[in-house]
């Protein structure tokens, strides 16, 4: 017997859980603790932010490095992540670090716009951190922070901003860098020596976007070109990275801009660390416009410890400030003819974690299917304006918010049959927080409990205890054993917010039900102006939604966006949607797949998008 928080009754409990083991599969966005930003604070506006994030492997172990984050996380096997809390650490914090290893330390340089620091350590487990070069050298030819619009020939803006350092295989050193929509991104050779570093020639310019060629470069929602109001906005183009493969060095680059739902990774590859570098074809690389998450620009790519690889970037929120947002990890790959791609189908459901080296990226889907949306849900109490339902809407910006941030307060799913839950995933929001930056008392504490019938509760996951608990923004649970559930019921313990406010809650697994049928009538016009086409195709009956999937070989449909069954544009009998993602003057080949909350449907025919 055990006693229920929400109303003191006794409640009849079934059989208990086994203790869990280490879990083995991942959800997007990662659950770490992300901090409580203090940019805003004469401003009053307060959340929890993670962004630019560059992951290395060191001595056997992950570090995670994410802006203004007062630290870094430290992993042994990618799925869970345990802040180290650094012995120094710049006072404004650091934005956009560049991160990498010599082999002997790990170096960390952040962004800056003048003579700034590069930390670095042989032990990053402990967190003692020392300088590698205490004060960069000036810039050859920037103009000093402020002055950009007075840039004449031969000058360069203030920087390195947004930098990326990478050391060839011959141990010459090369930084790259830059965050504008009117500059372009930068690289030069460097040099590092007795404490100090040199720049060995003038900054090269290697790359500028190309929006009226390049459909996904395009500023705004959906590639509007702007902002909402309609004022047109040049695109952004920053969060340099660099990888060599294969003899080919790729560089990577984040566009259109952080704040909306398509920000993205490209690509351009050389033969060379400085070029001159070529545009993939297939790019975007990484993209995810749809779902829970949106966005994956900005990040890095790099190899687990049996090879695989993995690419990084940056979805956002922007409740309560237009830079909210999480970090997101999916599986990438470089194919035998060169071609990079980043794989976020299904990529903000349940992925399997690796224990060994993995042919097929998308193999690492668990197959657990979202069983939550739109379910019913029911609160002991809420402020108006931010009902229970909004946790289930897939949709990070909206959220219940409760009357009071008070132990037991809970929240309820009804998922309207049994269902086979594998995996939750409780995705907490920020409203008027008044958190600017971390403290003993910010920690998450809560339990989930399942039901068949409404009536007998047996708690399934709860939060960790003493020394071991602290954050879970995002929290993610792969529950020890299948659980059959029709109810799920969070029972609050504790935030560290002003405010107890729930975004999503999130459940995984499977429906019983058979997978969607295949979708037939698929159609792909291609528009007037190249950049954008219309996706078309008969509505399939009980579908939750759709993944729309193209690239540009048959057996390559790279690129996924995500749309919900009752979410998607229909025009008469048809449903339709417009991609606004594509190249001037490449040819694609375009599908579609149907899934529910039981499977995925078997892929459309193949339809040509001619240039």
């Amino acid at each position: 017997m055990h006693r229920s928080l929400a109303t003191g009754a006794l409640l009849l409990s079934l059989p208990a859980l086994p203790a869990p083991a280490a879990a083995k599969t991942y959800a997007n966005p990662i659950d770490v603790d992300y901090r409580y930003n203090f940019e805003q604070t004469n401003e009053g506006i307060s959340y929890r932010t993670g962004a630019d994030p560059v992951i290395v492997r060191f001595k056997g172990a992950y570090y995670l490095f994410l802006t203004l984050a007062d630290g870094y996380w430290r992993s042994d096997d990618l799925v869970s992540w345990r802040f180290v809390t650094p012995s120094r650490w710049p006072m404004n914090s650091i934005v956009a670090p560049a991160v990498t290893s010599d082999g002997d330390r790990l170096l960390i340089m952040p962004s800056m716009t003048d003579q700034g620091t590069i930390l670095s350590t042989s032990d990053p487990a402990s967190g003692k951190l020392d300088f590698f070069v205490r004060r960069m050298p000036v810039l050859p030819g920037a103009v000093k922070s402020g002055l950009e619009d007075t840039i004449k020939p031969g000058q360069i803006p203030p920087g390195p901003w947004d930098p990326a350092l990478f050391r060839d295989d011959d141990r010459r050193w090369y930084l790259y860098w830059n965050s504008s929509n009117v500059f372009p991104l930068y690289g030069a050779p460097v040099t590092f020596a007795d404490g100090r570093m040199r720049y060995d020639a003038p900054a090269a310019p290697l790359l500028s976007l190309h929006p009226d060629v390049h459909g996904w470069e395009r500023f705004g929602q959906d590639h509007s070109g702007g902002l909402p109001d309609g004022t047109p906005i040049k695109p952004f183009m920053e969060g340099a990275w660099v990888n060599k493969v294969g003899g080919r060095y790729y560089l990577q680059y984040g566009a259109p801009g952080t704040e909306y739902n398509v920000y993205a990774t490209g690509v351009y590859v050389a033969d060379r660390p400085l070029g001159p570098f070529t545009y993939a074809p297939y790019n975007p690389v990484g993209y995810k416009p749809g779902g829970f998450v949106q966005g994956a620009g900005h990040g890095s790519t790099f190899q687990d410890a049996y090879g695989n690889w993995w690419n990084t970037g940056t979805p956002w929120i922007g409740y309560n400030w237009t830079f909210e947002r999480r970090v997101g990890m999916w599986p990438a790959a470089f194919a035998a003819d060169g071609q990079m791609s980043v794989s976020t189908r299904f990529g903000d459901f349940p992925h399997r974690m690796p224990d060994g080296p993995v042919a097929d990226p998308e193999s690492l889907f668990t197959g657990w299917m979202l069983l939550s949306y739109r379910a019913a849900a029911t609160a002991s109490s809420t402020q108006a304006g931010h009902p229970a339902a909004d946790v289930t809407d897939e949709n990070p910006r909206t959220f219940w918010l409760a009357s009071a941030n008070r132990a037991g307060e809970t929240l309820t799913l009804d998922l309207g049959a049994i269902k086979s839950a594998r995996a939750v995933q409780v995705n907490f929001a920020d409203y008027k927080s008044g958190r600017f930056g971390d403290a003993d008392d910010i920690y998450t504490d809560f339990r989930l409990e399942a039901s068949q019938d409404g009536t007998h509760w047996e708690t399934i996951a709860q939060t960790e205890s003493g020394a071991d608990r602290r954050d879970r923004p995002n929290a993610y649970f792969e529950l020890p054993r299948p659980v059959p559930l029709r109810y799920l019921r969070y029972v609050h313990g504790h935030v560290g917010a002003a405010n107890l406010a729930i975004a999503d809650i999130r459940v995984f697994g499977s429906g019983g039900r058979t997978a969607p049928a295949r979708p037939a009538g698929v159609t792909a016009t291609r528009d007037r102006d190249p950049r954008n086409a219309r996706i078309a195709w008969a509505p399939v009956r009980g579908a939750t939604g759709y993944n729309v999937r193209w690239g540009i070989r048959p057996d390559r449909l790279t690129l996924t966006y995500q749309v919900f069954a009752d979410a998607v544009k229909t025009d008469g009998a048809r449903s339709y949607l417009d991609l606004r993602a594509l190249d001037v003057g490449q040819d694609y080949v375009v599908a579609v797949e149907a899934f529910n909350d039981s499977g995925v449907s078997p892929l459309s025919r193949r339809r040509p998008l001619r240039r």
